[in-house]
């Protein structure tokens, strides 16, 4: 049986309670109110926790895109300005901190650049993401591994041998792979969701889903084929401005969401036929013993 990753306080993996992340990412458009209301939406809904995006800019933004001009909420300004207008710095995610410690929820963030690992080590996260970006950047990755945290790998717009040459960079023990598509939104027919057991079949470790499809019902189905930790992007207002608010879920859709799974993970039950003491009375009317 695959061994279950020690994430924060809790376990992840075959057997344990699915594991939901709210993925609040950059759906906050660098406003730490909003960022606030969102983290207050996924604690009342019963996450466990939720994930920001952490970008040293000049580092993670490629130069033939730093010039570009774009039209924002705040007027037209370069991609780069764009970049610093909607990160958080220290002292909004030492707010940040206290205010999840205050909602008894933890956070983490996925570093997209070396720096930014250095950064969130002051806070102490229970373990860090790695984008489905940044899965064949080994040497980010080695840089996450040296912090002996656990990582939350994704696999999105990889193939397997690109999966396998990252997950051998990795302690087994500290490793779970999430399955997912990356195209916001996906359509039903590409989130491929058996790939969920035949990944934790080849590589040996836990496996989630980070979902960026519409709706809720096939986010269920992944925990019903066996993920064991579930991440889907928030949203106050899936109307929002930003490239990852279409393919968000709202705060009462994000309740439905953890309510629903864990109804399935009740009616899963444990595999071994069971004739139960609810039905004995019907049994004995039906056939007489």
């Amino acid at each position: 049986m695959t061994a279950s990753v020690q994430f924060g306080d809790r376990l992840i993996g075959p057997g344990q309670p699915t594991y939901i992340v709210g993925e609040i990412g950059i759906n906050h458009n660098g406003d730490l109110d909003s960022a606030k209301k969102l983290i207050d939406a996924a604690a009342l809904a019963g996450c466990d926790a939720v994930k920001f995006q952490k970008r040293t800019p000049e580092i993670s933004t490629s130069k033939s895109q730093r010039d570009v001009m774009r039209e924002t909420p705040w007027g037209t300004m370069t991609y780069l300005d764009y970049r610093y207008k909607i990160e958080f710095e220290v002292d909004e995610y030492r707010e940040i901190d206290r205010y999840c410690r205050e909602k008894g929820i933890e956070w983490f963030a996925s570093c997209w650049d070396m720096p930014s690992v250095d950064f969130m080590e002051q806070f102490n996260p229970p373990g860090y993401k790695i984008a489905s970006a940044s899965l064949t950047d080994h040497a980010l990755i080695d840089k996450h591994v040296k912090t002996d945290r656990a990582m939350i790998v994704s696999t999105g717009m990889s193939t397997l041998d690109e999966i396998g040459k990252a997950v051998e960079r990795i302690n087994q023990r500290k490793l779970i792979l999430t399955h997912t598509t990356s195209t916001y939104p996906c359509p039903p027919e590409e989130l491929n969701l058996k790939v969920i057991p035949a990944l934790e079949q080849q590589f040996g470790c836990p496996v989630g889903y980070s979902g960026h499809e519409v709706g809720l019902q096939t986010t269920g189905a992944a925990v019903a084929l066996g993920a064991c930790l579930v991440e889907r992007h928030i949203t106050l207002d899936r109307t929002l401005w930003g490239s990852d608010q279409a393919a968000s879920v709202e705060p009462w859709g994000l309740m439905r969401l953890v309510r629903d799974i864990r109804v399935i993970e009740a009616a899963l039950g444990d595999g071994k036929k069971t004739v139960y003491e609810s039905e004995a009375k019907i049994r004995m009317r039906l056939r007489g013993y």
